[in-house]
């Protein structure tokens, strides 16, 4: 796969000690992190990894809902990895922070149950999307989920002009112009649905949801969007 150069959280080094506030007053964070973390539902002794988990806000939340669940974050940015492990260590909460880039994730075939992704696949170029997806599928058993919250096609007329500019852009443009679910089904998943969206000052979020199926229970089935 061709090496390309790595974006930290904001696309630049500088903003990372801002990302918390940044996202939690423009991306309308606690509201649409609550509602993923629900559609998560984790459950007791499920280990659940968050791709991409930034300052670890999302994966803490997931702690905190179901404490008995094993949450582990995963993050290519070792300085944002730091900020999550003091969030984890302050507020007393078991959560497992690793350095990993998601297209080729350090965890072994069918180890967590469920996966969840917040505001990362946005940030990859097409190849690294494609391959994303496929190391998820790679991670999950049969009937594990994954929970993928990302910019989407424009649901308002703010969105839609917001997209104008954006859609030029290769990492946006897949989200925006609605490949999300298409990459979802050829990284293997099935019963991919868009499960709910928000709309924020930057454009539309959408929440998906898809499950890994064994290829012989899906024949004759397609629950798929």
């Amino acid at each position: 796969m061709e090496q390309q150069p790595y974006i930290p959280a904001l696309s630049v080094r500088w903003l990372t000690s801002l990302y918390d506030p940044l996202i939690r007053w423009t991306m309308r964070e606690a509201e649409f992190k609550s509602a993923l973390v629900q559609q998560v539902n984790p459950q007791p002794r499920q280990r659940i990894l968050d791709v991409g988990c930034g300052t670890g806000t999302l994966a803490i939340m997931l702690k905190m809902f179901c404490p008995t669940a094993e949450i582990v974050g995963v993050d290519g940015d070792e300085e944002i990895l730091r900020l999550a492990r003091q969030k984890a260590l302050k507020g007393n909460h078991a959560v497992t922070f690793d350095l990993g880039m998601s297209f080729s994730l350090p965890y072994s075939d069918e180890s967590f149950h469920q996966i969840v992704s917040s505001l990362m696949i946005h940030h990859l170029p097409t190849t690294h999307k494609v391959a994303t997806l496929k190391e998820m599928h790679r991670l999950l058993p049969i009937g594990g989920t994954v929970h993928i919250a990302d910019f989407g096609t424009p649901q308002t007329r703010g969105a839609r002009l917001i997209s104008l500019v954006v859609r030029h852009l290769e990492e946006v443009s897949d989200n925006i112009e609605g490949r999300i679910p298409e990459m979802l089904k050829e990284a293997g998943f099935t019963e991919v649905r868009e499960t709910l969206w928000f709309s924020t000052i930057f454009g539309t979020l959408a929440f998906w949801k898809a499950t890994k199926r064994s290829p012989t229970t899906l024949k004759g089935t397609d629950h798929d969007i």
